[in-house]
């Protein structure tokens, strides 16, 4: 059947008047619209369902304002656009009424208007329509260093509303407080920045998420972040070493100063030592003097034959009547001697 809007403008009007001019008599439990809140992505399928206990006639739908569908209990369903169609539920059952919605837009959010002719009056359910837009990340893959500070930046656009965007490394998500999220609306859309900062460690997925309450699965950007070792650093070992070096070198220092100066203090004489030394060569040399002054008395003259007999003087020395062999013990025995009263007497 076709549907003229110039012709059946007035009787459509006039059905609408006097629906709502029936006011809203009927008890609650007699006219039933569900859901009474929907919230769908942009180009979703929406369904809402009227019931009606009792004998009805016309049905009306309005969304956004605009008449969109009249279901009459006993005629064929007027529709303005084939995106909207009803019918009866399952079984032919005409106490329920599925009106349906497709391919939804941002243009369809608002009230969803339900009236039925006579007592039952109108309900209202409210259609929240959300929008889906891009996310990428723009830097890119990014090859660093080790250790070293990074950051991505996440751009999203065209999305109702704002979406919701989180941070995930190698797939587990990133601490909140580890990146800043901003946004902005741009005409009737909002566009957001997000700026994710973190060190480099290893090889690493990087990937940006956005979504809004009624995505199945957020849409996602990744790239890849590549890590390279950086060169060892020798320099705390030097340190080390250099260190333990100078401690060692030291204490052989050390050691090298004591024993020198225990083998410098051992060859200093005492002075003990030292004055018997001297008084015993200044000794010796006085008996060595005395001993050249005396007679030689084993002197032979040339010629001689015989020697008479020693004899012992009272000063202990002999006086030599035989061989010159003699004279040289009684010589050698007299400095022993002297040597030995002097250390009695030290």
């Amino acid at each position: 059947m076709t549907f003229s809007w110039k012709s059946s403008w007035p009787t459509l009007c006039c059905i609408f008047s006097l629906l709502c001019a029936s006011g809203d008599s009927a008890g609650p439990d007699q006219f039933q619209l569900q859901p009474l809140n929907s919230t769908v992505l942009k180009g979703s399928v929406v369904r809402f369902n009227a019931t009606v206990q009792g004998n009805w006639q016309v049905m009306t739908w309005m969304v956004g304002g605009l008449l969109v569908l009249t279901v009459p209990v006993s005629d064929n369903i007027t529709s303005s656009s084939q995106r909207f169609t009803a019918g009866f539920c399952s079984g032919g059952d005409k106490s329920c009424v599925e009106f349906t919605m497709r391919n939804a837009s941002r243009g369809d959010a608002g009230p969803v208007v339900c009236t039925v002719q006579g007592e039952y009056g109108s309900k209202v359910s409210q259609l929240y329509v959300q929008e889906s837009g891009s996310v990428s990340i723009t830097a890119g893959n990014l090859k660093v260093k080790q250790d070293e500070q990074v950051e991505f930046q996440c751009v999203t656009a065209s999305w109702f509303p704002s979406p919701t965007v989180s941070w995930a490394l190698n797939g587990q998500l990133v601490d909140s407080s580890l990146y800043n999220t901003t946004s902005m609306a741009d005409g009737d859309s909002f566009n957001s920045t997000s700026v994710l900062k973190f060190q480099a460690v290893r090889n690493t997925t990087v990937e940006c998420r956005a979504t809004v309450e009624t995505l199945t699965n957020p849409q996602s950007s990744s790239v890849f972040l590549v890590v390279v070792p950086k060169p060892p650093d020798w320099t705390v070992l030097i340190a080390m070493v250099v260190s333990i070096g100078g401690f060692a070198l030291l204490v052989l220092l050390i050691i090298g100063i004591i024993f020198c100066y225990k083998r410098r203090k051992e060859k200093q004489p005492n002075y003990q030592d030292e004055m018997r030394r001297v008084r015993t060569q200044s000794q010796l040399s006085a008996v060595t003097a005395a001993g050249r002054g005396q007679v030689n008395a084993g002197y032979v003259k040339d010629g001689q034959t015989s020697v008479a007999p020693s004899e012992l003087t009272d000063s202990g020395f002999s006086q030599a009547n035989g061989s010159s062999f003699f004279e040289v013990k009684l010589s050698c025995y007299t400095q022993v001697k002297v040597i030995d009263i002097f250390n009695s007497k030290i």
